[in-house]
C-alpha cells in the first residue's frame, strides 16, 4: 500500500515535476511474468525515478546500509525502504552475495519484476563499470528475460554527495529484453556467467553512451581512497590557527 501511495500520490508526481523524465522503450518491459530490469547506477535518485515511471511494481535489491543507519535519519530511511518493499543486501563477502541471489530469485518465482544494478554500487564518476555475475546467475536460474535500462542525466542532477538534486530533465531508456535460454542449465559455468553479464552490461552501455571501465567500481573506489590517504599522510594539512 505504501509503495503505491508513494508512486501515485506523493513521490511520483514530485519526481515528474522536478526531473521531467523522458521515457523511452517502456514497451520493452514485460506486462506480466518474471523479469529482471538491469540498469546503470549513477545517483541516489535512481532508486525512485525508475520505479515511479514503470507501470508494474518493481522490487530492488538495496544495500543493507540503507536499513541500518543511525539516528532519526537512519530510522526514517529504513522505514522508507522497508515500506516500499525493497530488500536489504549485505554486500560484504561471498555468502552475502549468495543471500542476495536467493532473495532475488524469490521475487522472480512470484512472477514479479526485480531491479538490480550489475555494477554493484553507484558510479562515483559517471562512467560504467564492470558488472558482477549475480545478475547472470539469477537470469539463468529463473529463466527470466533481462531488460537493460539506462539512466541518463541523473549523475548531473544528483551526483554522489549531493543531498538536494538539481532541477533538470533526465531520460530513462529501456532496451529490448535479452533472452539467455540458450544457456539453460549452465549457471555454474564461470565463463558463461561472465559472458552473460558482459552482454547485459554492453546493452546498458549501448543505451547510455557512457565511457566503460573494465574494472569493478568498488575496487576503483577503494584504490582511489587508499591513494588519497597516502597523499594526506605525505602532505598533511597545516593546522588551523
Amino acid at each position: 500500500m505504501f509503495y503505491y501511495l508513494l508512486k501515485y500520490v506523493f513521490l511520483g508526481p514530485l519526481l515528474r515535476l522536478v526531473f521531467r523524465p523522458r521515457i523511452e522503450g517502456l514497451e520493452h518491459v514485460p506486462a506480466s511474468g518474471p523479469a529482471i530490469v538491469a540498469g546503470n547506477h549513477l545517483s541516489f535518485s535512481d532508486h525512485f525515478l525508475m520505479p515511479a515511471m514503470l507501470k508494474r511494481r518493481i522490487t530492488f535489491l538495496a544495500k543493507a546500509e540503507y536499513f541500518t543507519g543511525p539516528g532519526v535519519k537512519g530510522r526514517l530511511t529504513a522505514f522508507f525502504f522497508r515500506s516500499a518493499g525493497q530488500i536489504p543486501v549485505d554486500r560484504s563477502g561471498k555468502e552475502a552475495g549468495q543471500a542476495a541471489i536467493r532473495e532475488g530469485l524469490a521475487v522472480l518465482r512470484k512472477g514479479e519484476l526485480l531491479g538490480i544494478y550489475p555494477e554493484g554500487t553507484r558510479s562515483h564518476d559517471g562512467r560504467l563499470y564492470k558488472g558482477k555475475v549475480g545478475v547472470a546467475v539469477m537470469a539463468l536460474r529463473a529463466g527470466a528475460p533481462v531488460v537493460p535500462c539506462a539512466m541518463i542525466g541523473t549523475f548531473e542532477a544528483q551526483p554522489p554527495g549531493k543531498v538536494v538534486p538539481r532541477i533538470r530533465p533526465v531520460t530513462i531508456r529501456f532496451g529490448e529484453p535479452l533472452d539467455f535460454s540458450r544457456y539453460a542449465g549452465m549457471e555454474n559455468e564461470k565463463t558463461v556467467l561472465r559472458a552473460v553479464t558482459d552482454e547485459i552490461v554492453y546493452a546498458i552501455l549501448t543505451l547510455s553512451g557512457q565511457e566503460y571501465v573494465d574494472e569493478y567500481a568498488a575496487d576503483v573506489k577503494e584504490r582511489q581512497a587508499a591513494e588519497q590517504r597516502a597523499r594526506e599522510r605525505r602532505f598533511p594539512r597545516a593546522p588551523l590557527v
